[in-house]
């Protein structure tokens, strides 16, 4: 079993920045995709940031694209999101999420149901 801890929500204007992260337990089965993904009051949970831990691979909603940064510290076994340039629109709680195998490609590491572990969220407002 897989336990994620997520930090790094709050409020902040629109513009500003914040860095979420997320902790897995040190008990943990292997894995490769980490993930962030986000819901909004009223919608539905999305796709927000993907990481492989293999090799690095990068993918991005276009939504967030350009202004967030996926990172990862495998030693850690901690994934980061950095949110730049922050806009009303971001508001919402978001999760992260971990997949034990490996599944390059934005088409899988974008799809909730890839995901194993999933964290219990972190609140982001952004203010106008």
């Amino acid at each position: 079993q897989v336990q994620l801890v997520e930090s790094g929500g709050g409020l902040v204007q629109a513009g500003g920045s914040l860095r979420l992260s997320c902790a897995a337990s040190r008990r943990t089965v292997s894995i490769d995709g980490m993930g962030w993904f986000r819901q909004a009051p009223g919608k539905e949970r999305e796709f927000v940031a993907a990481i492989t831990r293999s090799d690095g691979t990068t993918y991005y909603d276009d939504s967030v694209n350009g202004r967030f940064t996926i990172s990862r510290d495998n030693a850690k076994n901690t994934v980061y999101l950095q949110m730049n340039s922050l806009k009303p629109e971001d508001t919402a709680v978001y999760y992260c999420a971990v997949d034990k195998d490996y599944c390059p490609g934005y088409e899988c590491r974008s799809r909730e149901y890839m995901y194993d572990y999933w964290g219990q969220g972190t609140q982001v407002t952004v203010s106008s």
